[in-house]
């Protein structure tokens, strides 16, 4: 396969120009500027960041692409999925809430905040997942897959179960609907804590398998003999009684993820932006971000989610830790057994390569590139 083209700027701006004007000529010389946007719906795809982290991406980068997008004919719109855990993005109410909170509002952000699962997670589209090996369609948010164009941009950090959080998980995770993310996170069925339980019975409207029943004590009850494991109940339930407590082998997750992000991107459009800077350990889908592990880099462009993930990881993977941080106490502690990359031996457990490689195998994209920088 012939190597895929990734673009990258630094983070220098010299008195007289701005990082917003490095990202646009940027975004134009990674193919922006060949997109034909007149009166075209832009899905932009970021994390709007769970309230008391403050590493996501800040509303002003995204401000420049709606700009550029509404220059070119376009009608943007910022949006994401809700998420699968407890937090204040669960419910669209709380997720747009959550998102005017860290400073995306439309005066702020220049467009409105669209929620492409819905109210509770569950306005979604089974779309195939051509080459799949874990998942023949993927569930995805029905106003991602309404869109004539995705632009991915993405805060790269490291993460807990899959390495690193880059373009492939902010497109298949992130676009998956409450559904989708359990299909990609689960192997078991969700489970019901009696304690938080109200007894109000608005999960058994939304099970299409009347798999939940109530107790002597009025508390819900999933039986997982029924159970399809579809989530919507998660969604239901106001009081935060049920959850997933059954996760997937990090090895089958990043090539789930890889398979949801095909299902986004085929047919479409769609150019991947890598802000690779504030490398936090761990997600902003956290309510608090660590000190970031590695510094600051830059910011990385391409049609190909694959090469631009590989691209931001070998930067990434030529730093040095940060005095400090998780990662360097880690490198540091006594017994330390050097696996072999920063995120891993930021967290052991991970195999994002396996992620990489798969997304390669059902053609999604290269780990072959080559970087071309803009000044």
């Amino acid at each position: 396969m012939e190597k895929a083209k990734v673009w990258f700027t630094d983070l220098r701006a010299v008195p007289g120009t701005s990082l917003q004007d490095k990202l646009r000529r940027l975004l134009n010389a990674a193919g922006f500027a060949q997109l034909d946007l007149e009166k075209k719906f832009v899905a932009i795809k970021i994390n709007f960041g769970e309230p008391g982290n403050l590493s996501y991406l800040r509303a002003n980068w995204a401000r420049t692409v709606v700009e550029m997008v509404k220059a070119k004919g376009g009608i943007p719109f910022l949006t994401d999925c809700n998420t699968l855990y407890v937090g204040r993005r669960k419910n669209a109410v709380e997720h747009i809430e959550a998102a005017w909170e860290n400073g995306f509002g439309p005066l702020a952000a220049g467009c409105p905040v669209i929620i492409a699962d819905g109210l509770k997670g569950t306005d979604e589209v089974e779309v195939p997942v051509v080459g799949g090996v874990y998942c023949k369609t993927a569930k995805i948010g029905r106003a991602v897959m309404d869109a004539d164009v995705v632009i991915n941009l993405v805060h790269f950090k490291g993460h807990e179960s899959t390495g690193f959080g880059g373009a492939l998980k902010n497109l298949g995770m992130g676009c998956g609907s409450r559904a989708g993310k359990m299909e990609q996170h689960n192997t078991g069925k969700p489970s019901v804590h009696e304690d938080k339980c109200r007894g109000c019975h608005a999960c058994t409207r939304v099970c299409a398998q009347s798999a939940i029943s109530f107790t002597e004590n009025n508390r819900a009850y999933i039986d997982h003999d029924k159970c399809v494991g579809c989530g919507r109940c998660l969604g239901m339930c106001n009081f935060d009684a049920i959850e997933n407590e059954n996760w997937c082998a990090n090895t089958d997750l990043v090539c789930k993820i890889a398979e949801y992000a095909k299902a986004v991107v085929d047919g479409r459009p769609c150019l991947n932006v890598n802000f690779v800077m504030d490398i936090s350990p761990y997600c902003d889908c956290h309510e608090e971000n660590d000190l970031p592990i590695l510094p600051d880099v830059g910011i990385f462009a391409s049609a190909d989610p694959v090469a631009v993930d590989q691209a931001s990881v070998d930067a990434c993977l030529a730093q040095s830790p940060v005095p400090g941080s998780l990662l360097y106490e880690r490198i540091k502690a006594p017994g330390f057994k050097d696996k072999g990359d920063h995120f891993t031996n930021t967290t052991p457990e991970v195999e994002w390569k396996a992620g990489l490689a798969h997304a390669e195998k059902i053609g999604l994209g290269t780990r072959e590139y080559e970087v071309t920088v803009v000044k």
